[in-house]
């Protein structure tokens, strides 16, 4: 049974709270003696390789993500955007989850196409159009 505290990506994807760590760090930037006083920022930790999600979910997401990865197999989502800590915690969710979604579509199969007669008929006229603008580039010589 699911309770508030997972991560709900649809209606068969779920990451259990247990698989997700939160940080909350002081975010840089403007926002005056808030920034410097209080951890809004949140750092979202899941590891990849021990989560729960289907092998091919796993595969496409580790594709997908990869240069996001750390050597330890977890991601990182961090959201700072926000001056509340509770919005920012929801953010990075939010992110995640957008994460996981992506990877569970599977791509759609590339349908083999052929190119029609007369797009190859236009295409082959082209081409012998610029070899003879090209051929007539030929070295000048003086013939006075």
């Amino acid at each position: 049974m699911a309770d508030d505290s997972d991560l709900r990506i649809d209606n068969e994807l779920t990451v259990p709270a247990w698989e997700l760590s939160e940080s909350f760090v002081r975010a840089s930037g403007p926002g005056g003696q808030n920034v410097n006083k209080v951890s809004t920022a949140v750092q979202l930790r899941w590891n990849v390789e021990a989560s729960s999600l289907p092998p091919a979910v796993k595969a496409r997401f580790k594709r997908l993500w990869r240069s996001r990865i750390t050597g330890d197999g977890d991601i990182i989502v961090e959201a700072k955007e926000h001056r509340r800590q509770s919005l920012n915690r929801e953010a990075a969710r939010e992110r995640l989850a957008s994460m996981i979604e992506k990877a569970a579509k599977p791509p759609k199969r590339r349908i083999k196409t052929r190119p029609t007669g007369g797009s190859v008929r236009r295409r082959l006229k082209a081409k012998k159009e610029r070899a003879e603008i090209k051929a007539l580039r030929g070295k000048v010589t003086r013939d006075d």
